[in-house]
């Protein structure tokens, strides 16, 4: 009997060391395993949250990709207009048209505002004044009829010299000039109501030729004045300073 409860005891702490061998080996496998997956569900939300960040990277990436192809008519802009940013280059690529009635071409009427007009006494032909009008605009300019011109506070405006009317209407380029000669006074002294005038306004002619246009223009006369008389008259306006003088 001794013998027999001998055995079975050590069956019975054979059996409990096998036990508890089994249970310490498998919680050994557990723990390990849980770590392991611990580690790899670790690194895997991190993936996770990498990737969702590398999605957003492309995202933008994708966004800067789709603004540039916004973009593109500013560059293709750029590109014909010589600009390297999309705003300066759409700027330049508008300034052009905004300008597009100034650089047209299409003639205007001259009148003070864009014309210089200069009247310079002549000695020969003797009390002769020579007007010489320039176009300082940036279209070229019709001077249609002959100068409309008030010396001091006349009231009255000097006829035309019919005969000096040209074939056409004189136009000017910008910074071409036109010419007209005033007839200030008689040279045989047969004028009448003569005087000197310190002053002297040019008023411009518009196509129908009734009235004046646009800005007058007032030239200074010499210090002393320039006398004028009755016989004061103008010539039409001309293409060149030769044929304003000859009348």
């Amino acid at each position: 009997m001794s013998s027999l409860r001998t055995s079975r005891t050590r069956l019975v702490a054979a059996a409990a060391t096998a036990v508890l061998a089994t249970l310490s080996l498998s919680a050994c496998n557990d723990g390990t395993g849980a770590q392991d997956e611990g580690s790899g569900s670790s690194t895997s939300p991190s993936s996770a949250t990498s990737s969702p960040t590398t999605a957003s990277d492309s995202q933008a990436a994708s966004g800067s990709s789709g603004s540039s192809a916004g973009k593109a008519p500013s560059a293709a802009t750029d590109s014909s207009g010589g600009g390297s940013a999309g705003g300066p280059a759409t700027t330049a690529a508008h300034t052009p048209a905004s300008k597009a009635p100034v650089s047209s071409g299409q003639p205007v009427t001259c009148e003070g505002s864009t014309t210089k007009t200069v009247a310079a006494p002549l000695t020969r032909p003797v009390n002769h004044m020579l007007l010489t009008v320039t176009n300082t605009g940036s279209k070229s300019c019709y001077l249609y009829g002959y100068p409309v011109v008030r010396f001091g506070e006349a009231q009255s405006v000097p006829p035309v010299i019919e005969d000096s009317q040209p074939q056409a209407v004189v136009t000017l380029k910008p910074g071409e000039s036109g010419y007209a000669s005033v007839n200030l006074s008689a040279t045989d002294g047969s004028g009448a109501n003569g005087y000197t005038a310190k002053s002297l306004t040019v008023y411009f002619q518009g196509r129908s030729g009734n009235g004046s246009v646009g800005a007058g223009a007032h030239p200074p006369l010499p210090a002393k004045g320039i006398y004028v008389d009755d016989s004061l008259k103008v010539t039409y306006w001309q293409q060149s300073m030769d044929d304003a003088v000859s009348w």
